[in-house]
């Protein structure tokens, strides 16, 4: 069949079918990103000792977390462009969008190595990260970003993937690397007693195997969207479109980052057991947080592929839909944290200590969760539609501004762990009334 008679399922079967058709693998892709993340923090942490899970858990992983989740943003970006010329069938187009993606995709992984490279130890101590975990946390970064390209590879490669309304194939290519992941954690860490250095490894090695599924899985296809070697270069028309949509999405999340590095120095003055305590529950909230970011994931490529197909009132019908799962989801979720949540400690760390802390940490945070639904939903129906600066505006002045400003003004005159959580509470609620006044009144989608 012709890819332009070829009928699109995603621009017209039932909505919330294809929201959940899209949703799920996202999500179990997110779960098992999740799992390859928690791997090394369980297998150090138990292994090696709570300096090391504070080393992968807490600063080191702040600052890898920074730099990969402004790449993919920005293959957020090349999503979009993808998508939305996919719904209205540019086939001339799209085949230049995924050349373009992967070549920004190589550029981008060498300068954010040398950077890495260059400026760890001085942001590791700008983070005042104690002296007793500073050692593990050089090691397992310079090790990270020695092998980053192939990060950025496979995460490019997924949002083309998505882009195109595939969302099974790259969860199949993260369980792969997963599974890689947690068996050579146990045979550099556990068996070769290989410490820091051996979690670091595996980690890099499993993200290659990743990198070069997705790689032989775009050469291969037969849609528009089809990876030829040879033809991957940057294409001025694309690159700017990718930087316009995705550089925001990128800051956004860089933002994010830096409001959390921010939290975590002051977590640092804590001392070591509540930097362990706040590595692990970290791990546990990350769930929550890859959830919700499947429904936007999946609301992102519904709106794009519609908007570009023209469908406004699928556009609408999908947000609304979207938000309603969400909502419900986190509900549950904050439930079962609650109750339940709280025995995940002893996955992490023996020590009695730091799973007090963390237990209070749980029980404090996960009565918040739904404030923060309509953020990133809004913000991916947005983006879809290629308004991605207003959002980024948003999370930056709410989610991000507040948040910092709440913890360089308020937690020095009390420092201790309540005064540093109020700030997410505080700072979703707002962020999220300021999305949906944006949203219904002044949007590109309020009159459409």
């Amino acid at each position: 069949m012709d890819t332009a008679s070829r009928p699109n399922r995603i621009t017209e079967g039932v909505i919330w079918q294809q929201l959940l058709i899209f949703f799920f693998p996202v999500l179990l892709g997110n779960f098992f990103q999740q799992l390859y993340n928690t791997a090394d923090a369980m297998i150090v942490g138990r292994f090696i000792g709570k300096e090391a899970l504070a080393a992968v858990g807490g600063s080191a992983g702040m600052l890898t977390q920074l730099i990969v989740g402004f790449f993919v943003g920005l293959s957020a970006g090349a999503g979009v462009v993808i998508s939305q010329h996919y719904g209205a069938k540019q086939e001339d187009m799209v085949e230049a969008a995924v050349h373009t993606a992967v070549a920004f995709s190589l550029l981008s992984g060498l300068i954010f190595m040398i950077a890495g490279l260059a400026l760890t130890p001085t942001l590791l101590r700008v983070m005042k990260t104690p002296d007793d975990v500073m050692e593990p946390s050089v090691t397992y970064i310079y090790i990270y970003f020695a092998g980053i390209i192939p990060n950025l590879i496979y995460n490019m490669g997924a949002s083309i993937l998505r882009a195109v309304g595939d969302s099974r194939r790259p969860l199949y290519f993260l369980i792969a690397a997963c599974l890689t992941n947690i068996v050579l954690d146990l045979v550099f860490v556990v068996w070769l007693r290989m410490g820091i250095a051996g979690a670091a490894l595996a980690t890099i090695l499993s993200q290659l195997i990743s990198a070069v599924l997705v790689t032989i899985c775009l050469t291969r296809a037969t849609d528009m969207h089809r990876l030829v070697i040879r033809r991957i270069r940057l294409d001025p028309r694309i690159i700017r479109r990718i930087i316009r949509i995705g550089f925001p999405t990128g800051l956004q999340s860089v933002m994010y980052s830096l409001s959390n590095i921010i939290i975590q120095t002051a977590i640092n003055a804590l001392g070591t057991d509540s930097m362990s305590a706040w590595a692990a529950y970290y791990k546990l909230d990350a769930i929550f947080w890859m959830i919700l970011n499947s429904f936007s994931i999946a609301v992102t490529t519904f709106t794009g592929q519609n908007f570009g197909a023209r469908k406004m009132d699928r556009v609408h019908k999908g947000i609304r839909i979207c938000m309603c799962m969400t909502l419900a989801t986190s509900v549950l979720l904050s439930l079962f944290f609650y109750y339940w949540g709280i025995y995940s400690y002893q996955l992490f760390t023996t020590d009695q200590n730091v799973i007090s802390i963390g237990i209070r940490m749980t029980r404090y945070l996960s009565r918040w969760y739904t404030a923060a639904c309509a953020i990133d939903i809004l913000s991916g129906a947005l983006r879809g539609v290629g308004d991605s600066l207003m959002p980024m505006i948003l999370s930056m002045v709410g989610v991000c501004g507040l948040h910092m400003a709440w913890i360089l003004v308020a937690v020095p005159k009390k420092p201790d762990m309540y005064t540093i959580m109020f700030g997410y509470p505080l700072a979703w609620i707002i962020t999220t009334a300021m999305f949906v006044i944006y949203y219904l009144f002044f949007s590109a989608l309020k009159h459409k």
